[in-house]
């Protein structure tokens, strides 16, 4: 079975042709989705990179998440479609009520671009079966807000559940419990605030490491088509 994965881009967003690439790299044919468009036709699971989008003046992802493309995406996640939210993809998620909690400006509201070392909480997503649970991880970070917070009900669900998938090791933006990614009840939506789709080659970034996720999402779905 070859898998088709669709990246959205919405107006401002950087990082989509990054993470059509990687999904090329992993062995997936990528498909390009517009915002404004809603058909999920033969996509078998979706990507909302990272970069700025139209509407973060009023709150990173607020007016991204209302997109009609982001209606369909939610739609088809509550039948079992693998969506991955990278940066401002993962505001979006929380914003489109696919992921909870927020992600708030970075502790001293600074701007943050560095590698970072993330430990895999959760090997068990559709995102993360490729790597090994309490793995270390090098992909790059760069937000100015993604910090994450919640309740403290809702962080208590998430450690208890299983669900937080991504763990900062120096937590530079300050998020609650080193939070860095977490997935929803069925382990199929994930998304986290740095980069994988920036290391695919080393060639090009700090590691090989972000492939994982998207070679993840394949076996994933070779499984929900068997």
């Amino acid at each position: 079975m070859s898998a088709t994965i669709g990246v959205i881009t919405f107006p401002g967003t950087l990082d989509d042709v990054d993470a059509l690439r990687a999904v090329r790299l992993a062995g997936a044919e990528p498909k390009a989705l517009w915002h404004a468009d809603e058909d999920l036709t033969g996509i078998d699971a979706v990507v909302v990179p990272g970069g700025f989008s139209y509407g973060d003046y009023l709150r990173s992802g607020a007016i991204a998440a209302l997109a009609p493309m982001m209606g369909a995406v939610v739609e088809a996640a509550g039948k079992g479609m693998p969506v991955l939210g990278i940066c401002n993809g993962f505001q979006i998620l929380t914003e489109s009520g696919l992921l909870p909690g927020a992600l708030t400006r970075n502790q001293n509201l600074n701007f943050h671009c560095v590698d970072t070392y993330l430990e895999v909480a959760n090997a068990e997503t559709a995102w993360t079966s490729e790597f090994e649970q309490g793995q270390k991880i090098l992909v790059p970070a760069k937000h100015g807000e993604g910090r994450f917070q919640a309740a403290p009900e809702t962080i208590e669900a998430l450690e208890k559940e299983g669900r937080v998938v991504f763990r900062y090791t120096d937590n530079f933006n300050g998020s609650m419990n080193n939070i860095a990614g977490v997935t929803n009840e069925t382990g199929r939506v994930v998304g986290l605030m740095p980069h994988p789709e920036h290391a695919i080659e080393t060639l090009t970034g700090p590691s090989t490491d972000g492939l994982s996720l998207f070679t993840s999402a394949i076996a994933a779905i070779s499984k929900i088509g068997a």
